[in-house]
Order: structure tokens, then C-alpha cells, then sequence
């Protein structure tokens, strides 16, 4: 079997959003001390990401966007200097510090460093635990705690830039993956498979009937088996169909049944198996590639313990 990596960068902990946010650099903290308790560490070959070029991000976002974003973090900066706030507001809840564009960068830049390892054979599969996350990012909006769509640009890459067919994107997170739906609805080449709390957060959930989205809303208080029979019932058949040639996952852990943040009843074990099916289509079709991302999860303890059982999962240990 091949080696994982891990992808991070220190620039991924400086962005936040203001105090008792509970998007904030404490997530990556949580996630390497139970790596480190838990010997898991050891199995991962580490990575500094390089930040992404804008050609790269501007495969899924509007260059007005992109501009956009740069814009308000040197306006931010310009005001700072000169006495005035700290953070920049986009909505109620996705505010930009002095370092998010910089992070914003190596988020997504983490993901397509993964994805060329990968491809390139120097890694079986990839983490990456970057923030900000990026799956509530559309191809000209932020939201969500999101800026760029990290997986969706990766998976634009893969096909752009490394020439490959068909890929998939696995969404696991409580929140329905709006931004990725929008970027990638009605392209055949990509299969976009989630499950995600319904009625919650973003309003109506997937709005899109495209062929390639097998999107899958289920209610509040749902447990780990009511969703391990709609994998095997509905996601594993579309991706076996696919033969999808790499697989990017959002890994989300916010359906922890500890995590506030939602209202679902997965636990650890549940993540484990479900990341276990993703690696058996990956392996019968892909070479075993799989570049995961880090969205959602906001229960410390819960992710730290959840984001063990994945890469226990893709590491074979």
C-alpha cells in the first residue's frame, strides 16, 4: 500500500474570525494533539503546502471574485495600519482577518499539492487539514465560513491541468456542499455524491437536479446506520458507474452526534466505514487516490477523535 500524506501550513492557523467563532485555528489544533496521542502521526508523511496561483483558483471562482477577495484583504490591512478594525464582515458569519487571503491560498494550494502528489504516484491518498474550509463557496460568492472551494478546485485541476476523465467528490459534512453544487452542476465529468441535514443551513439545501449530483437530504437525528444504507443504496452504485480515476472528499465531522453545530447522530466509527467504501471504489477504479479536505467540525474533541478514524482508514493503520 502507498503512503498518505498530510498537507498543512502554519498560515492556515492565523486566519480567524473574532473571538468564540467557532470556525477557528483551535480545529487544527485539536486534530494534530490527537494525531500525536494517538500514534497516527507517525503513519503520515507531512507536507507544507505552497499557495495556489490565481490561473489554478480561477478554474472554479469568477476572476470578479478572486479580485474581490484580494481587494477587501488590502483595504483591511490599509485600515488596520491606520488604527481601524481588525476584521472585514462579508456576512453574519464570514469575516476576513489580515491573513485570510494568504490562507485562503495554501488552502486551496494544499489541495492541489495533494492532488499532484498523488497523480504522480508519491502518495496513495492525502489529508489535508487546512482552513479556511470551502465547500459553502460558489464560483462568485463567499459564505459559510468559506472564501474558495478547495475540492472544487482540485477537482477542476485534476481534469484541467493533469488531463483526467472523471472524478468524484464525496461531501460528508452536516451542511449541504451549496458552493461545490454550484461549480460543479452539469459537469459529466465530475460525480458529486453527499447526504447533509434538511431543513438546516444553507436555505433549501440542493437546489440543482443536474444528472451528475446524487445529493441526498436527510432529517435532523439521523444515525450512523440510516446513513451507511443510503451510501450503499444510492452513493456507492453511482461511483461504481463513474469509475471516477481520483476521489476528493469534503471531510466534514460536524454530523458527529457530539458537534453542536448540527443536529446528527454519526460517531467515529461511522466516518471510519464510510471512508472505508470511498477507499474500496478508489481502489477498484483509481489506483486507490483519494485527496480529502478538511471542511466542517467544530466539537473539539469530536473531531480530533473523528478526523483519526478517516486517516486510520486511508493510512491502513
Amino acid at each position: 500500500m502507498g503512503a498518505t500524506g498530510y498537507f498543512t501550513h502554519p498560515t492556515c492557523w492565523k486566519h480567524e474570525m473574532g473571538p468564540g467563532h467557532p470556525e477557528c485555528p483551535e480545529r487544527l489544533g485539536a486534530i494534530e494533539d490527537r494525531l500525536l496521542i494517538s500514534g497516527v502521526d507517525m503513519a503520515l508523511q507531512r507536507r507544507e503546502a505552497s499557495p495556489a496561483s490565481l490561473a489554478d483558483i480561477e478554474l472554479a471562482h469568477g476572476r470578479m471574485h478572486v479580485a474581490a477577495l484580494r481587494g477587501l484583504g488590502d483595504a483591511l490591512r490599509e485600515d488596520m495600519a491606520a488604527g481601524g478594525p481588525t476584521h472585514t464582515s462579508l456576512d453574519p458569519d464570514t469575516m476576513i482577518n489580515a491573513h485570510t487571503w494568504d490562507a485562503a491560498l495554501v488552502a486551496v494550494g494544499a489541495a492541489l499539492d495533494a492532488t499532484d502528489a498523488v497523480l504522480a504516484g508519491e502518495l496513495e491518498n492525502a489529508f489535508c487539514a487546512v482552513r479556511p474550509p470551502g465547500h459553502h463557496a460558489g464560483r462568485d460568492k463567499a459564505m459559510g465560513f468559506c472564501f474558495f472551494n478547495n475540492v472544487a478546485i482540485a477537482a477542476k485541476y485534476a481534469l484541467e491541468r493533469h488531463g483526467l476523465k472523471r472524478v468524484a467528490i464525496v461531501d460528508f459534512d452536516v451542511h449541504h456542499g451549496n458552493g461545490t453544487e454550484d461549480i460543479v452542476a452539469g459537469d459529466e465529468r465530475i460525480l458529486m455524491v453527499s447526504f447533509f441535514q434538511h431543513p438546516f443551513y444553507p436555505e433549501g439545501g440542493s437546489t440543482s437536479n443536474a444528472a451528475n449530483l446524487v445529493n441526498l437530504p436527510v432529517p435532523a437525528y439521523t444515525r450512523g446506520m440510516d446513513i451507511r444504507e443510503l451510501v450503499d443504496m444510492m452513493w456507492l452504485p453511482r461511483l461504481e458507474a463513474h469509475k471516477p480515476e481520483l476521489i476528493f472528499i469534503s471531510a466534514g465531522f460536524d454530523a458527529h452526534r457530539e458537534d453542536d453545530m448540527g443536529q446528527m447522530g454519526l460517531v467515529e466509527q461511522d466516518y471510519a466505514w464510510i471512508t472505508q467504501r470511498i477507499k474500496e471504489v478508489a481502489l477498484r477504479h483509481a489506483k486507490g487516490r483519494i485527496v480529502s479536505c478538511l471542511e466542517g467540525g467544530y466539537n473539539l474533541s469530536a473531531l480530533g477523535r473523528s478526523v483519526e478514524a478517516h486517516l486510520r482508514v486511508l493510512a491502513d493503520v
